[in-house]
């Protein structure tokens, strides 16, 4: 597997290289780093560290095994050889020209070079003679999809593939323009919440609740202009546009005005911004916001809306290559293998009854698949459903912690599917016990059937193979006293 493994180089290491550092290197890239400073390694390992906490809880199958890091004190040697450069050093044109026609001449020909600008257009970019395009991400880039590209076509082409690969979602602009969509859009919002402060409006704090408990909930799932077309009502657009169009002649904004940049209008905002945050250092607040990224995500993949539609696209593009979910522990199948979000913690800190019973669910899903009643079988109307199950609780499992879950197949005949998932902390500590009963059921009549001859075949054949394996915990009832207990 590693010698078909791709290599990423990232120029610049700070938080948006080492962001993208995380979201090659935990989609099982190599990625090599270069960055002259001396505190580049400890900056971008505690990065990559927040990551492995974060990225691999979105997802209800595991990441491809983690590819190598390594750091060279050479650029040449950063990039001999790689798939993928990406220079993220400080928006400064004259550095951008000296490292993009440095890194234009190092790497090789097939390697995309991409830049991580957040206002130069490729043009700029590559007025001194570089090949790069503009690859633009935003922060945390290991869990927000959105990558803006500008550049020409024969280069997007390539880049678009790679990026969808590893989970991202590639932008592609129709024409370049200074500081690209998403800047443009966010520069607006930033100047008028300026002058809010500065004309003792509101404070930064007042602001930040404006967004996170109204608009910025709307717009995670559906952006700006779907958002109106819902106030617009049965109407829709046109109606909202007839309705609010007026307003767009009215003083309700200072877009096309700035305010005067003093030392003053600084201390005014770092004040209340110390004042709202300071209680907590920044890897604290990178790690609420990363939990809060991750529940957002995990809540968005059920309907498919923005930012979780990506998110499931990716994972079904893992579940494809079985990634994870392939292998034997103790001569049963694999049925999940997974890193436990900490949305799915309560409390006390350890993981909630109802996600042991999600995390057999998953495991059932995946049995499924195996014995032939998947996505496709279930389309065509039939499918398999849970009419009792019971759980042991037997250690703790903590947020970060992977769990992989075995299945062992009681029964397989007639109408039944008896399973027997065990839940195992990383791979040796078992944590729970979970048995499963489900009926065969016609989706048309909503009444139970047997199953297909091809599945009841391949389900029975697993019944076999495993009958001969132990089952310890299988038929309890809720209180029964273990034995010699």
């Amino acid at each position: 597997m590693s010698s078909a493994r791709k290599t990423a180089a990232i120029v610049g290491g700070g938080v948006i290289g080492g962001g993208w550092a995380a979201r090659f290197l935990l989609n099982g890239w190599n990625v090599n780093v270069f960055d002259p400073d001396p505190d580049a390694e400890r900056k971008l390992s505690e990065v990559i560290a927040n990551a492995r906490r974060a990225l691999p809880g979105l997802y209800d199958r595991a990441l491809p095994e983690e590819g190598a890091l390594t750091f060279y004190g050479d650029m040449a040697k950063a990039v001999a050889g790689v798939d993928w450069v990406q220079e993220s050093v400080p928006e400064q044109l004259a550095l951008k020209h000296k490292v993009l026609g440095a890194l234009s001449d190092l790497a090789p020909e097939t390697a995309v070079i991409g830049s991580s600008t957040s206002g130069f257009k490729p043009s700029e970019l590559n007025a001194a003679g570089a090949r790069a395009i503009v690859a633009h991400p935003f922060n945390p880039v290991y869990l927000l999809p959105l990558v803006e590209l500008v550049g020409l076509p024969e280069r997007i082409g390539p880049a678009t593939e790679i990026l969808r690969s590893v989970g991202m979602f590639p932008l592609v602009l129709r024409k370049e323009i200074d500081a690209h969509i998403a800047d443009r859009l966010l520069e607006a919002v930033w100047r008028e919440s300026l002058w809010l402060v500065k004309d003792g409006v509101a404070t930064t704090e007042e602001i930040d609740e404006a967004i996170r408990m109204a608009f910025g909930i709307r717009w995670a799932q559906m952006g700006l202009f779907e958002t109106y077309r819902i106030a617009g009502g049965e109407a829709g657009m046109k109606h909202f546009m007839a309705q609010f169009g007026p307003a767009l002649s009215w003083p309700w904004t200072k877009l096309m005005d700035v305010p005067e940049f003093t030392p003053e209008l600084v201390d005014l905002i770092a004040g209340q911004s110390d004042a709202q945050s300071g209680h907590m250092s920044i890897r604290q607040l990178e790690r609420l916001r990363d939990d809060n990224i991750v529940g957002m995500l995990r809540a968005l993949k059920r309907s498919g809306s923005g930012a979780g539609g990506v998110v499931t696209g990716h994972e079904a593009a893992l579940g494809q290559t079985n990634i994870g979910q392939t292998g034997t522990k103790d001569g049963l199948p694999v049925t999940a293998r997974r890193q436990v979000p900490a949305c799915w913690t309560d409390y006390n800190g350890h993981m909630n009854e109802t996600h042991y019973l999600e995390a057999a669910s998953l495991a059932t899903d995946r049995l499924m698949e195996m014995v032939g009643a998947g996505a496709d079988y279930i389309s065509a109307g039939r499918s398999y459903f849970t009419v009792e199950s019971h759980i042991r609780y037997l250690e703790e499992v903590r947020a970060g912690e992977r769990i992989t879950v075995t299945t062992q197949v009681l029964q397989g005949t007639g109408k039944k599917m008896h399973l027997f998932h065990r839940l195992w902390r990383g791979d040796d500590v078992l944590a729970a016990t979970i048995e499963v009963l489900l009926l065969h059921t016609d989706l048309s009549t909503r009444r139970s059937s047997l199953p297909a001859q091809p599945v009841a075949e391949a389900l029975a054949e697993l019944a076999g193979k495993h009958a001969q394996i132990e089952s310890t915990g299988a038929g309890r009832f809720v209180g029964e006293r273990p034995p010699g207990g």
